[in-house]
């Protein structure tokens, strides 16, 4: 009778844990591999998926994007200036059977791919380029990433540059020479400004000068806009013409008055020139 109990215990063991062991439940993202005696089957899921119990062993593979998130990396760029970056790569499985069979953890083997290829690239490029190119930086390191991680089921889309940190100094450096540069630019477009200004003028002259009529026009635009201004300037327009005779007659005078007073100075130096009398 105690025989008889023992073996009804362990057949009602049996029955509520072979279900458990032989019968898996797999997600629409998941696949699974299955080992039986050591030898790989073909790859199962999603669903019901049954296993001998002892004989068969299942590796649940998921094959949704993964973010790997990479540390921050020490690197030094190719015109030496010590940088920190960090970067963030997506990934996913395509082939579950090689992302078991030929590596180890390929969540882990894609981490140091990633952090030494990011090393590797931006050692070789320089600060203003690690800066100011990223998109061609992204492509090159998906690529290369993307071919080492190839042979183990493995497709790396796409790899960002998220961070950039330099030395306060060089961030001092690189503010000089972008204020240098705006300046540059100031002064270009300025001396662009004025020698598109000067040319309109030559030709505004020129045109001026066929008609006469254009040029007292313009003087008279001019008083309008002076007199337009809330100021209390006062402008009286006089033609030189009415002024001319006046002009005219005042320099004779002037000229009369100049050799007047240089006159008594030339007798002076005659007089001073001769010798004196000689008494007998």
């Amino acid at each position: 009778m105690t025989a008889l109990l023992v073996i009804v215990v362990i057949l009602v063991i049996a029955a509520l844990v072979v279900p458990g062991t032989a019968v898996r439940v797999l997600r629409e993202y998941e696949r699974a591999v299955v080992f039986r005696l050591g030898r790989a089957l073909e790859v199962k899921g999603p669903g019901v998926v049954l296993l001998i119990p002892v004989v068969d062993r299942m590796v649940r593979v998921g094959l949704r994007t993964v973010t790997l998130k990479v540390p921050a990396q020490e690197v030094i760029t190719r015109d030496n200036v010590p940088a920190r970056v960090t970067a963030v790569a997506y990934f996913r499985v395509l082939d579950a059977d090689r992302a078991v069979i030929e590596v180890e953890d390929f969540l882990a083997a894609t981490m140091q791919i990633a952090q030494t290829t990011l090393r590797s690239v931006l050692g070789k490029a320089e600060l203003d380029t690690l800066l100011s190119d990223r998109e061609r930086l992204n492509e090159d390191l998906q690529k290369i990433i993307d071919q080492q991680t190839e042979p183990w089921g493995v497709k790396v889309t796409t790899v960002e540059i998220k961070d950039v940190e330099i030395p306060e100094s060089m961030q001092r450096a690189i503010a000089r020479q972008a204020e240098a540069e705006r300046e540059r630019r100031a002064k270009i477009i300025n001396a662009e400004g004025e020698f598109q200004a000067s040319a309109k003028l030559a030709e505004a002259a020129e045109v001026i000068s066929r008609n006469p009529t254009t040029l007292h026009l313009r003087y008279l635009q001019t008083l309008r806009e002076v007199g337009g201004e809330h100021n209390s300037t006062v402008i009286f327009p006089l033609p030189i013409d009415l002024i001319r005779p006046f002009l005219d007659a005042s320099a004779p005078t002037t000229t009369t008055a100049a050799a007047s007073t240089a006159s008594p100075a030339r007798l002076n130096s005659d007089h001073s020139g001769d010798s004196p009398p000689t008494r007998t």
